[in-house]
């Protein structure tokens, strides 16, 4: 029997109402499946951007951390320099008011004249020289002088060594300094710095510990103090 035109165009659009409901279906499928990937990706790349900014934080901490505790020490070896700036500025403030008080010494001249005389003799000890030169101040010649005329028998009757004492009348001692004399051997290459300022500067520094101790107290640091 055959399809009139009617049934044909019937058919035709009941195919094609069907061939679009698969369509549909099909098209919601894919939505949904392209809409589950994308969130399925959209978490993956939103915890790995998560593991990343933790990681970048956490480094940046610890990097915030150390440099805090770089800038701490810095302040603390600036405040232990300071501290240790002043200690050492008051000692030499110590010593520079020690060496003011060496210019009094030689006003007095029976105490200067007797401290001369010890200065020669250790000078003429130290050297053990049948033959020295002494230089000092200019003003002082007289004195020592009479502390070389004195010593010279008192050596000569220790060491049973002869001695031999010229007093240098060409190269005097500065007269800023504050007294005392410099021995040295025959030709000049050994000198012995007995002055006023190098006896207050090498007491000064056997001191130095005893100094601190009194001052400061003892160094909490230290193991050893012998």
């Amino acid at each position: 029997m055959a399809l009139s035109d009617a049934d044909v165009q019937k058919q035709i659009k009941h195919m094609m109402a069907f061939i679009e409901q698969e369509a549909s279906e099909k098209a919601e499928e894919i939505d949904a499946k392209a809409e589950e990937e994308f969130n399925i990706e959209k978490g993956r790349l939103v915890q790995t951007q998560r593991v990343k900014i933790m990681e970048y934080y956490e480094k940046k901490e610890k990097q915030i951390e150390q440099h805090k505790k770089i800038q701490m020490s810095n302040l603390m070896n600036q405040a232990r320099l300071k501290v240790l700036k002043g200690r050492d500025d008051m000692i030499g403030e110590l010593l520079e008011e020690a060496r003011e008080r060496l210019a009094d010494i030689a006003k007095d001249t029976d105490k200067y004249a007797n401290l001369l005389e010890g200065l020669v003799l250790q000078g003429f000890y130290q050297l053990l020289e049948p033959k020295v030169t002494i230089r000092c101040r200019k003003q002082d010649v007289d004195m020592v002088q009479a502390a070389v005329d004195k010593n010279i028998p008192i050596f000569k009757d220790t060491v049973q060594i002869n001695i031999v004492v010229r007093i240098d009348q060409d190269r005097f001692l500065s007269p800023d300094i504050c007294g005392g004399v410099e021995v040295y051997n025959d030709n000049g290459k050994i000198r012995v710095a007995n002055t006023l300022e190098s006896r207050l500067e090498l007491i000064g520094y056997q001191m130095m510990p005893e100094v601190r101790m009194a001052l400061f107290g003892a160094n909490p640091n230290r193991k050893f103090t012998d």
